[in-house]
């Protein structure tokens, strides 16, 4: 077969009155015979949109190609959008704060739940953490973060781009918790630049600088690349084949 990604729209329940588009890549080398490994991506078009710099599933054709990850199914999710608000903190066109940056296990329990078995059904993917990875950007990197925290024992691995590590909702307090609390199985790959945010929720240089300094007392595995970018993917993208690599690879 040939690598395919597919659109789907979903409509959940523990976000009532929400839908969201998003796509399930399958690849080339994926048979089915043997379980693949997963990374699920939120603000899942940043990542395969033509116009940005990730274009994820090119770049994992070519690793998965060149045998330096195993075949890899990857799931990219949007924020869901409610059109109704029903709650104040309901914005009237997207939750992606409210999904992405609270500090609780509720987007973890909508991807678990729900979204997954559907999108994954009928493919063999690895129940091993250590085979499955959480994106994202931004927002999407505290919460890439979060999903791992909250099920350690379903993904054991993150990637996070200019990660709001910040007190949008909470946020901010992540490496207080990870210094006080023993050390969860996961490896982080994650990366901000001396040009990133600083505003009224704090400094995200600072922050992802915090959160390294968190991992390392705690002794973490984990990658921390610091540039000069700004609140950006131009950094993330130029380090996404060896952040990959440095998740799955044969040599990780």
């Amino acid at each position: 077969m040939v690598s395919k990604l597919t659109k789907r729209t979903f409509h959940s329940k523990i976000y009532e009155g929400t839908h969201r588009d998003y796509w399930v890549y399958i690849p080339e080398r994926y048979k089915g015979d043997t379980p693949a490994n997963l990374m699920v991506f939120q603000d899942g078009y940043y990542y395969i949109d033509e116009a940005k710099p990730m274009r994820a599933p090119q770049v994992i054709d070519k690793l998965i190609a060149s045998n330096k990850i195993p075949p890899t199914v990857c799931v990219f999710i949007n924020p869901g959008i409610i059109k109704e608000p029903t709650k104040p903190e309901h914005h009237s066109d997207t939750l992606r704060s409210f999904e992405y940056d609270s500090v609780n296990d509720q987007y973890t329990r909508f991807l678990i739940n729900e979204l997954l078995p559907e999108a994954l059904d009928g493919l063999n993917i690895s129940q091993d953490p250590k085979e499955r990875a959480t994106v994202g950007f931004s927002s999407g990197g505290i919460c890439a973060w979060s999903i791992a925290w909250f099920r350690p024992d379903l993904f054991g691995n993150v990637l996070s781009h200019c990660g709001s590590f910040v007190d949008i909702r909470g946020g901010g307090k992540f490496p207080y918790l990870i210094r006080n609390e023993y050390p969860k199985p996961i490896r982080m790959f994650f990366q901000s630049g001396s040009n990133d945010l600083n505003t009224k929720y704090g400094n995200w240089a600072l922050a992802n600088k915090q959160m390294e300094s968190a991992l390392n007392f705690k002794g973490y595995d984990y990658r921390f690349e610091f540039g000069s970018e700004g609140h950006n993917l131009v950094h993330g993208g130029d380090l996404l084949e060896a952040s990959i690599m440095w998740l799955f690879g044969k040599n990780a």
